[in-house]
């Protein structure tokens, strides 16, 4: 299920590049991973103050 879920934004994601131009999708882009690395990081300093 999660692989089907993972397909579909996949799809999404390369449909979005397709209709804007590159510089927006890189743009994007590294806001997402910049978002998902603080909430990783903010995830393990949590998990771990809990041990």
């Amino acid at each position: 299920m999660t692989f089907l879920v993972a397909l579909v934004a996949l799809g999404i994601l390369l449909g979005t590049v397709s209709c804007t131009s590159f510089p927006v999708f890189l743009a994007a882009a590294g806001a997402i991973t910049a978002w998902l690395l603080v909430f990783s990081v903010r995830e393990r300093l949590a998990h771990h103050r809990h041990r």
